[in-house]
């Protein structure tokens, strides 16, 4: 009995502070509970706001990155719609243009389609240009000497004129196994075409021709697919000045008769020419003195250079075309678009 009477109080007192813990943790958990009641409801209400703004603003940005792609999808569909209608009003002119009855300074080269559209064409002939392979060809000294007073007109000094006329004669020329003076030898990078010039921009692979051939509006004078003769009717007046006997004085007062009151080459007011004997008459020469350039000279060279430009909104198009209108079917000898 002392053993079992010994332990009983040992054992009570156990119980007792097994008890006093588990209220303990009881009372713990409820005020645990109470605190999280308190507070616990505010932070998830936050967290969850948090989270719906963060939703949204992403929703947002994929809204919004959606609607600028459409919107430069439209922007671009725009324009090429623009693109594809300032073309089409480019070629409506040209076609025009084109027309065997349609004469330069015509009503019917310039048209406005609605408010957005147009089209705006020119007809200039082609012979008024210096026809490079008929100024070459046979080295006469004459029309080579055409050639070398224009480049003077232009600012190129002597020793650079003699360079680029000797090179472009050693171009065109067959090849003889020499080279002349002022040309350079030929070379495994330099290999000079012995042919007639293809085009005018053959003149950028010419020796010499490098600086001239990089100022804005060289080629403007110059041409290949003329019939050869310089055209009075449409020559420039530093192509003018370029012939025998032209000075500045009689090339002034002749342009300012052909251009009419506008100034303009190909207008409805120009001057009617009717022949060469009407151009000698303007020019103020005897028949002695017009004799001179009639070997030169054209009258009504039948190749021209058409120039349309078609507008759609604040788009622009533009094209050229060589053509050669002799009789029902003008013939195209080429086509660019700029």
């Amino acid at each position: 009995m002392g053993g079992n009477y010994s332990t009983w109080p040992n054992a009570v007192l156990n119980d007792l502070d097994l008890m006093k813990l588990s209220m303990s943790s009881r009372s713990q958990r409820s005020a645990a509970a109470t605190v999280a009641k308190k507070i616990g409801p505010k932070r998830i209400r936050g967290a969850a706001l948090l989270l719906s703004l963060w939703a949204l603003f992403l929703l947002s940005a994929m809204v919004i990155s959606w609607a600028l792609d459409i919107d430069s999808r439209l922007t671009l569909s725009g324009n090429a719609n623009r693109v594809l209608a300032a073309e089409a009003m480019a070629c409506s002119g040209a076609e025009i243009a084109l027309h065997p009855n349609v004469q330069p300074g015509s009503p019917n080269l310039r048209r406005q389609l609605g408010d957005r559209e147009s089209y705006d064409a020119r007809i200039v002939g082609e012979g008024g240009r210096l026809n490079l392979n008929w100024l070459t060809v046979g080295e006469d000294p004459i029309r080579v000497g055409i050639l070398r007073r224009y480049l003077e007109l232009e600012g190129v000094d002597l020793n650079e004129r003699d360079r680029m006329i000797d090179s472009l004669l050693d171009w065109v020329q067959p090849n003889t196994g020499l080279h002349r003076l002022n040309a350079p030898p030929e070379t495994d990078d330099y290999h000079p075409a012995h042919a007639p010039l293809t085009s005018v921009d053959e003149l950028r692979r010419i020796f010499g021709w490098a600086e001239f051939t990089s100022r804005t509006g060289w080629d403007e004078d110059f041409t290949t697919n003329s019939s050869g003769p310089i055209d009075l009717a449409w020559a420039s007046r530093d192509v003018l000045r370029a012939l025998p006997g032209m000075r500045d004085d009689l090339v002034d007062r002749f342009l300012q008769l052909r251009r009419g009151p506008d100034g303009i080459d190909g207008t409805a007011d120009d001057y009617p020419f009717n022949n060469l004997a009407d151009i000698q008459s303007a020019l103020g020469f005897s028949v002695e003195q017009f004799q001179q350039l009639a070997a030169l000279v054209g009258f009504k060279d039948q190749v021209f250079r058409i120039l349309s430009v078609g507008k759609s909104g604040d788009v622009s198009r533009s094209l050229r075309m060589i053509v050669r209108k002799a009789g029902n079917l003008p013939q195209l000898i080429s086509w660019k678009e700029l």
